[in-house]
């Protein structure tokens, strides 16, 4: 099969692979259609690393995608071959304290797709996913709808997380995939004001496109100015998606007391700070949200009933053959792009 292959830092080739074969009862092979390039991939694209999961080249990355059944094991009993799946691309247990907990998401014995020492991505023409993690949709379900089901329940259960009465305000630091995702989401469930923030002016309009309340680039303004101007007391919840000390910074001044830091981006550095004065004074509420848990098929039902759009997020599309050209331009936040997809 074609795959996509990390060989080095920056550095990816295109190989010819044995396709996967099923080898567990549970199991169903996928031929992908579609990939989309996520933060977190192009993070081990730049520095072969996030935090202490390390790249052992040759790696093939990607976690989003949408596929079609190929075939499935004997005990797999509601799919078929030539469904469509939207693919959930993290492998828990069912055993250990954390699943038992309801807390899939923080498996002791997690495996994801494309994150290093677990499993290989999907960036790839084959895969083989437990049934578990393979939920199927309506032939009107268009692939890239699919692709954008993983960022989209992030943002979801994000939302879900900040436990936010209806008419709070809010505020989105980071104008990208995820942070466009918790922007939808709160919309949804019927927040109040949402002011969103992001240093490229393409993805600003996006963002107004999406239906935010109000927009700020902070290499043009100062934001914490202007929010508060808006909103004097501060905001009921920060979504911080840009993973940056600056946005950190940003959530604690325009946090109102007893408001909640939402913390979704992922910093490429290892330790970030909080101003502890102003976060105690104002007895503020730390969450880190860890992917999700258990709202894929709620994203696929509100996705296919309109409930919720996500289209607006795709910016580009590229053939497998142009996958450095993708990543070298989400790396680098070039053209505007918000979403880019690549198609098997």
């Amino acid at each position: 099969m074609k795959a996509v292959v990390l060989t080095g830092i920056r550095d990816m080739e295109i190989c010819d692979l044995p396709e996967p074969k099923i080898e567990k009862a549970d199991e169903v092979l996928l031929k992908i259609e579609k990939v989309g390039v996520c933060g977190s991939d192009v993070h081990y694209y730049e520095t072969g690393r996030i935090g202490s999961q390390v790249v052992k080249f040759p790696f093939i990355v990607g976690h989003e995608c949408a596929a079609t059944v190929v075939a499935v094991g004997d005990n797999v009993k509601r799919l078929k071959a030539g469904d469509r799946v939207v693919v959930d691309p993290a492998i828990s247990c069912s055993k250990c304290d954390q699943c038992l907990a309801g807390r899939k998401n923080t498996c002791r014995n997690l495996k994801f797709l494309g994150c290093p020492g677990q499993t290989s991505g999907c960036l790839c023409e084959y895969i083989v996913m437990p049934q578990e993690s393979c939920f199927s949709v309506s032939t009107d379900f268009s692939f890239e709808r699919g692709v954008l089901c993983e960022p989209l329940a992030i943002g979801l259960y994000a939302v879900k997380q900040a436990k936010l009465k209806e008419g709070a305000n809010i505020a989105i630091l980071g104008a990208g995939p995820i942070g466009l995702s918790c922007l939808v989401c709160s919309r949804y469930r019927n927040v109040g004001k949402s002011f969103v923030t992001d240093k490229i002016s393409e993805r600003i309009t996006v963002a107004q496109n999406g239906g935010a309340s109000w927009t700020g680039n902070p290499d043009k303004q100062d934001i914490i100015a202007e929010i508060l101007k808006q909103q004097p007391d501060g905001v009921d919840a920060v979504f911080e998606c840009a993973g940056q000390q600056e946005t950190m910074d940003q959530a604690i001044e325009i946090l109102k007391p007893g408001g909640k830091l939402m913390l979704i981006g992922i910093p490429r550095e290892d330790r970030v700070t909080f101003v502890i004065d102003k976060m105690r004074r104002k007895e503020l509420t730390v969450v880190n949200v860890r992917r999700q848990n258990e709202v894929t098929q709620e994203c696929i039902d509100l996705v296919g009933t309109d409930k919720i759009d996500v289209d607006f997020m795709i910016t580009h599309r590229f053939a497998p053959e142009q996958s450095k050209e993708a990543f070298e331009l989400v790396a680098n936040y070039s053209d505007g792009v918000v979403k880019a997809l690549i198609e098997f």
